[in-house]
C-alpha cells in the first residue's frame, strides 16, 4: 500500500527536525504508541494499540529513523507484530521551507498481513490516511505548544 501526502507545519524546518528527532515527542505524536524504549541510536522498541474498524490489536516491534539529512529529510521505519497481523512501513519525509513554515512531503509503502490484510485496501487506506493526518497535526500542535 502506498502512503503519500503533504502537510504544512507552521514552523521552520529546524524546529520540525528537532521535534521529529526527539523520542519523547515521537511517543506523544504517533497515534497508538504507548511506549518507546531506546535500543540504539535512532532505534526504539515500540508498543502500540491500534483499532481498525472492529479489530483492535496490541503491537510490539521496532521504530527507527534512517537516511537522515539534518533539517531536510529522514525515513521512518516501522515493524510491528500482533496477534491480528503484522505491519511494516517505510516512509520518507522531506522537509521543504516555505517562508516561515515547512511543508512535509511524505511517501512510502506499508505492508500488512493477517487479519489486517484481510480487511481490504479501502478500509485500511482510510485508516492510514487518518493516522497520517493525526501524526502531523499532533506534530504541529507540539511545535506550537513549545
Amino acid at each position: 500500500m502506498i502512503i503519500q501526502g503533504k502537510y504544512p507545519v507552521s514552523a521552520s524546518s529546524q524546529d520540525v527536525w528537532n521535534q521529529l528527532m526527539d523520542p519523547e515527542v515521537l511517543k506523544r505524536i504517533t497515534p497508538g504508541i504507548s511506549d518507546l524504549t531506546p535500543l540504539g541510536e535512532d532505534e526504539y522498541q515500540a508498543f502500540s494499540t491500534i483499532k481498525i474498524g472492529p479489530v483492535k490489536g496490541n503491537f510490539k516491534g521496532q521504530l527507527k529513523m534512517k537516511d537522515k539529512v539534518e533539517n531536510a529529510a529522514a525515513t521512518i521505519v516501522i515493524d510491528q507484530k500482533s496477534q491480528i497481523g503484522n505491519v511494516s512501513a517505510e516512509i520518507r519525509m522531506q522537509l521543504n521551507n516555505i517562508g516561515n513554515a515547512t511543508e512535509i512531503d511524505y511517501e512510502g509503502n506499508a505492508k500488512l498481513s493477517g487479519k489486517l490484510a484481510m480487511m481490504g485496501q479501502r478500509i485500511i487506506g482510510g485508516v492510514v490516511s487518518t493516522l497520517s493526518k493525526q501524526f502531523f497535526k499532533a506534530l504541529d500542535k507540539e511545535i506550537n505548544h513549545n
